[in-house]
């Protein structure tokens, strides 16, 4: 059994889905590229049905917010094949406006809960998800905290003026 490669792996993706992959990188070897949400979960089903590959451990399902982009939203997935011994990172973007992707508990039973904090903390609602509710925060927050949509300190805090450190 040879060893797979992250060239194998790029090169197998672009043969099946050509253009909708993209943003090739490697960074500490560990294979990075983006994608289309139309395309997600057959890339995704892809990685883990196809033998070259066999990615049979979803790792995590994040997302990192990118104020004022228009695609201000990256829906970020971690892949493992135990079997190859080889890691993926796999990124979609998406409208910060309306952040929709289809769900990938249709493959992974653990992306489940894995959605559900995503959806907690970013707002991203995953389509066909079967229980997609806060996990973590109070039902009645209004806001999902990891948008950078709120400024870091409040501005009118008095403790933290020069004056009072002899600055």
């Amino acid at each position: 059994m040879a060893e797979v490669t992250n060239h194998d792996l790029i090169q197998a993706l672009t043969e099946k889905f050509g253009e909708k992959i993209m943003g090739v990188n490697e960074p500490y070897g560990l294979l990075t590229f983006e994608t289309h949400k139309d395309v997600i979960i057959a890339v995704l089903a892809f990685l883990k049905q196809n033998e070259l590959a066999s990615f049979n451990f979803l790792t995590d399902i994040t997302a990192v917010h990118y104020p004022g982009k228009k695609q201000g939203i990256a829906v970020v997935y971690h892949l493992h094949s135990m079997v190859k011994k080889i890691r993926v990172r796999v990124k979609v973007f998406i409208d910060e406006h309306h952040p929709e992707i289809p769900t990938a508990t249709t493959l992974w039973n653990a992306a489940n809960w894995m959605e559900r904090e995503t959806y907690d903390f970013f707002g991203v609602k995953f389509e066909g998800h079967p229980d997609l509710r806060r996990i973590l925060n109070m039902d009645d927050l209004g806001v999902h905290p990891m948008l950078k949509q709120y400024p870091l300190e409040d501005p009118n805090r008095v403790d933290k003026k020069d004056e009072y450190f002899g600055r």
